[in-house]
């Protein structure tokens, strides 16, 4: 039984997609290993596994502050793709495109790395009193 194009592309690494969002977002794998109460090496199996239940991506999206079908459908080219049609796109005063709202995956990396930098504080705080 072959598969069509269609199918194949669909099907996506989840283990890979948790590291590469991971990675975009500046995590270690201690550090979310740590939020997750697991330890560094089951972060490390769970990113080599192609599948993984519901309840670990909910978990794991959760600690990294982004929706689970970010991990579920994560598809690099089309990162990269977004990336470049936002950075080509010129809008100009008065064009009929200038209305158009633009999703900025920078801003939103921006945004997130800042909220993990914080908990990073305050977990340097609370470690610091004891």
């Amino acid at each position: 039984m072959t598969m069509r194009p269609t199918e194949k592309s669909y099907k996506r690494h989840i283990g890979r997609n948790i590291q590469r969002v991971r990675m975009y977002l500046g995590v270690k794998q201690e550090a979310l290993g740590v939020d997750l109460g697991i330890s560094q090496q089951d972060v490390s199996r769970i990113e080599r596994d192609n599948k993984i239940e519901e309840k670990m991506i909910s978990q794991i999206a959760n600690v990294l502050g982004v929706p689970p079908d970010i991990i579920r459908d994560f598809d690099e080219n089309k990162v990269i793709n977004n990336i470049n049609h936002i950075k080509d796109n010129t809008f100009h005063q008065n064009s009929p495109s200038s209305n158009i709202q633009q999703f900025d995956p920078f801003e939103k990396i921006v945004e997130l790395y800042k909220r993990l930098l914080k908990s990073e504080k305050e977990k340097t705080e609370l470690l610091k009193k004891r």
